[in-house]
């Protein structure tokens, strides 16, 4: 089924890249600009199914060893943060100078989860530097 479903998607994948060489403004072109999209959507979603079906993931065993320790936040984890804040913010600029403020919105709700992951970098650091040996384990 998997082969199958893998020849399938690839062949729509094809046909979808053939209707996409006859979309005009006429009705045959929309029909073919329809066909491209729904072929090529379709085409892809077979070809993620034929690859990635039947793909199970690791298998826990129980063990009976101990927890790891905590380790504590690394001052490389808050200098890769501040860089991707530094760098959102330099890429939410650019886009504000030269496309206008309604682009640097869309491009700041299009970065959102950048920004949110590098802030949380930074958070736990600083959390960790400012709890300090009151949290058992971020100290050595």
């Amino acid at each position: 089924m998997r082969w199958l479903a893998l020849v399938a998607g690839a062949g729509l994948i094809v046909l979808a890249f053939g209707a996409g060489t006859r979309v005009a403004d006429t009705r045959e072109g929309l029909i073919a600009e329809v066909i491209t999209l729904m072929a090529g959507l379709i085409g892809v979603s077979l070809l993620l199914y034929g690859l990635l079906a039947g793909a199970t993931g690791p298998t826990r065993r129980p063990s009976r060893s101990p927890a790891a320790p905590v380790r504590p936040p690394s001052r490389r984890q808050f200098t890769i943060g501040a860089t991707g804040l530094g760098l959102a913010a330099l890429l939410i600029g650019g886009l504000a100078v030269t496309a206008g403020w309604g682009l640097a919105a869309l491009g700041s709700v299009m970065l959102l989860p950048m920004i949110a992951g590098s802030a949380i970098l930074c958070g736990r650091y600083l959390l960790a530097r400012k709890a300090g040996p009151l949290i058992s384990g971020l100290r050595r």
